[in-house]
């Protein structure tokens, strides 16, 4: 029995890292636009083409990947999509060109989606129901750590590759010297994300993972359910809600760099890579902040609120003078850390069944991370950034309606103050 525990410890410790590493690959585009469209001379349109090429990915593959899991089970789905990002990352570190890191961003944005439709059911056995609660909680915060962690090492990288000195004994600096154009010293982070997803393959390969039995709510379900809840407006509505969501977190995400840098002249290098920074950080810090009051508050509720606030966070940025939108950008990630919980909760407790082929659909609304940063980038090169950036405005509002219009079966449960004190 003791045995058994002290794998399953080393298991929920590989699923927490696997979070890790889908943070650290999935959140460092917005540093990498500016030197994008520098360094490949393309309009910001064709810079959003990559977070679009990303994101796409999850909604092609977010469905296809709970069906494989049911069929193939974890460990080759999460082996398989370590393989293709580490290919991803490899034909763009040996090629790098903008058609290539369309293609290569597709790829490890496929593997990112099999691995996010893989770990949470497989943390759940892991680590034991009765923590699920807990572990999903120290999941996100693992994921946000990544997400502040790799816009660092994206500054770290950049400037100690661009002038980098000879006789220096680094040896990790030493060997991308070597392999990194002198001229594209990001793309030295190809490499280190080649890297990781083949130590991922290494470590995966002898490991012997606990069976999973997947919940109700955690089944793909058959094509022929995904297509009858695309009839229900609920589900739409929802699915929208995801997409605006995600959208309107990776707009501000990719963009702010961009815009700190043109309106401000902040180096997207040093304080853009920063900002962006601190927006994961802050966002996951919001996660904690959003648990504790939705204890004592509706969901609903904390929605609108949150939302009110970012909306009114996002306008200081984009009005604000420099250091007040050095802020200001950072902070709508504050208050936009609880949108994507409450949205998913509300919209699982507004339908009786099929909760796995809805969650399904509901991570297919992923591509508003596709969609939204190119329609800014579209906007960015007709009417200037700061006017392709009001875009997020359509998004926040209708985040916002959920508030009014979302009919949960399933209220969350609340603290009374009130009956606490009349109690004692």
């Amino acid at each position: 029995m003791l045995d058994i525990m002290k794998k399953n410890y080393w298991i929920v410790a590989l699923v927490f890292f696997i979070f890790f590493v889908i943070s650290f690959l999935t959140n460092i585009l917005g540093p990498l636009i500016p030197d994008i469209i520098k360094d490949f001379k393309v309009s910001m349109a064709m810079a959003a083409l990559l977070p679009f090429a990303f994101f796409i990915a999850y909604g092609i593959f977010s469905i296809p990947a709970g069906i494989a899991v049911e069929k193939y089970k974890e460990k080759p789905v999460i082996v398989f999509a370590f393989v293709i990002a580490f290919a991803g990352a490899c034909i763009f570190s040996f090629f790098p060109s903008f058609p290539v890191a369309l293609i290569s961003l597709f790829m490890i944005g496929s593997g990112m989606a099999m691995l996010q439709v893989v770990i949470n059911p497989l943390l759940r056995v892991a680590g034991g129901e009765e923590y699920f609660a807990f572990n999903s909680v120290a999941g996100q915060l693992v994921f946000g750590l990544a997400s502040f962690l790799s816009p660092q090492l994206f500054s770290y990288l950049v400037l100690n590759l661009e002038k980098y000195p000879s006789g220096k004994t680094n040896f990790v600096l030493n060997t991308l010297h070597s392999v990194v154009p002198a001229s594209l010293p990001w793309v030295s982070l190809y490499w280190i994300f080649a890297i990781i997803s083949l130590v991922m393959v290494l470590i995966m390969l002898p490991i012997k993972l606990p069976e999973v039995e997947r919940n109700d709510d955690e089944k793909a379900g058959a094509w022929k359910t995904h297509v009858q809840l695309f009839k229900n407006k609920t589900v739409i509505l929802f699915f929208i809600a995801i997409f605006a969501y995600v959208g309107t977190e990776q707009g501000v995400a990719n963009w702010t760099s961009k815009f700190l840098s043109d309106y401000h002249g902040f180096d997207p290098r040093y304080e853009g890579a920063d900002a962006v920074s601190l927006f994961w950080l802050l966002l996951t810090i919001g996660c904690v902040l959003g648990l504790v009051l939705l204890k004592f508050m509706d969901s609903k509720l904390v929605l609108k609120l949150f939302t009110a606030a970012a909306i009114i966070s996002l306008t200081v940025g984009l009005s604000g003078p420099a250091n007040v939108a050095l802020w200001a950008f950072p902070i709508v990630g504050f208050f936009a850390s609880v949108m994507y919980s409450v949205i998913f909760s509300l919209a699982l407790n507004s339908l009786k069944s099929n909760h796995g082929a809805f969650s399904g659909i509901l991570c297919s609304g992923i591509i508003g991370g596709a969609v939204v940063p190119l329609i800014i980038g579209g906007l960015g090169d007709l009417i200037g950034l700061r006017g392709g950036m009001t875009f997020l405005y359509i998004t926040l509002g209708y985040i916002f309606s959920v508030g009014f219009w979302a009919r949960p079966l399933i209220n969350n449960k609340t603290i009374s103050l009130k009956a606490e004190k009349k109690n004692g």
